[in-house]
């Protein structure tokens, strides 16, 4: 398969216990066994990695940044989301 044709997996590696997966690249690759090899050649070379997830790139389904005001927005008039709604007592310290 040529470059063109071969499908585009998203990359994501998880670098220790108890932190989030984090995107670090993309690769090509005919299937995801193939795909996590490959991202395991590119992107973990200093044995940095714990877990990589790949996923296909045509799977991704993403907000539009410029529809971000309907999309945000109503979150805005829900003042119990925000942590400034809550009071704190003395007692429990720093969060």
């Amino acid at each position: 398969m040529s470059e063109k044709t071969t499908p585009l997996w998203e990359v994501f590696i998880r670098s220790r216990n108890g932190m989030a997966h984090r995107h670090v690249g993309s690769v090509h690759a005919a299937d995801a066994e193939m795909a996590l090899q490959a991202a395991r050649d590119v992107y973990t070379r200093r044995g940095e990695g714990l877990s990589i997830w790949v996923v296909p790139s045509a799977e991704i389904v993403a907000s539009d940044p410029g529809s971000k005001d309907m999309m945000f927005e109503p979150t805005g008039t829900k003042i119990y989301r925000h942590p400034t709604f809550y009071d704190i007592p003395e007692e429990v310290g720093n969060m």
